[in-house]
């Protein structure tokens, strides 16, 4: 994959293009397809108040298995649940909706990042991804702001679903810096994402 060194364009218009063509930007040589997580890390305190009320779903233990080959049939019906659920949902933040901060749920007509993050996990489950491989995940956008995006684990890379892209894209694709995410064998621990920063997008602007 091309290196960008040597690019001088501002951050600003590498969002631009990156929205405007619907293209990837690339990553650096030598950044991998599939996101390499270290030790366990706190639990967002929005995803623990969701797993006391849905404990059953944060209670889930896997196997340590490789992702799996998505079949052109997949691939198809991670595309369709993460457009239609951008589509269904308007997006408002927690303090619009409940008043008040972090506040993880399963969306009505109305919801924050988290909310369709959350109704996509639970709408590709249904139809018989594992929750190993359905990963609620924490980024930083190009902003500074947090942020929260599905990812999907497969044998040709972690995929991100957002609610700000109806496209789904490989994680060193995205604009973000990426924090933590739900751990592979335990639905209710959180790992930290150790080689985010081998992305370029994820140091653009320092």
């Amino acid at each position: 994959m091309a290196s960008w060194t040597g690019v001088k364009a501002s951050f600003a218009a590498l969002c631009a293009l990156f929205i405007s063509t619907n293209t990837a930007i690339p990553a650096q040589a030598g950044a991998t397809p599939w996101m390499q997580t270290g030790a366990v890390t706190s639990q967002p305190i929005g995803h623990y108040e969701f797993c006391q009320k849905y404990r059953g779903e944060c209670n889930v233990r896997s196997k340590a298995k490789v992702p799996p080959r998505v079949t052109a049939g997949g691939w198809a019906a991670i595309r369709q649940v993460n457009a239609s659920v951008n589509r269904q949902i308007a997006p408002v933040t927690d303090i619009e909706l409940t008043g008040r901060d972090e506040v993880w749920s399963y969306p009505g007509r109305q919801g924050d990042c988290e909310d369709f993050a959350l109704e996509k996990r639970r709408r590709l489950m249904q139809k018989g991804f594992s929750a190993g491989n359905l990963l609620m995940t924490v980024v930083r956008k190009p902003d500074g702001e947090g942020h929260a995006v599905l990812t999907v684990r497969t044998a040709q890379g972690d995929f991100i679903l957002d609610n700000l892209d109806d496209g789904v894209r490989l994680w060193t694709h995205t604009p973000y810096r990426f924090l933590k995410r739900q751990a592979t064998n335990h639905s209710g621990r959180w790992v930290t994402i150790d080689n985010s920063g081998e992305v370029l997008v994820g140091s653009v602007g320092n």
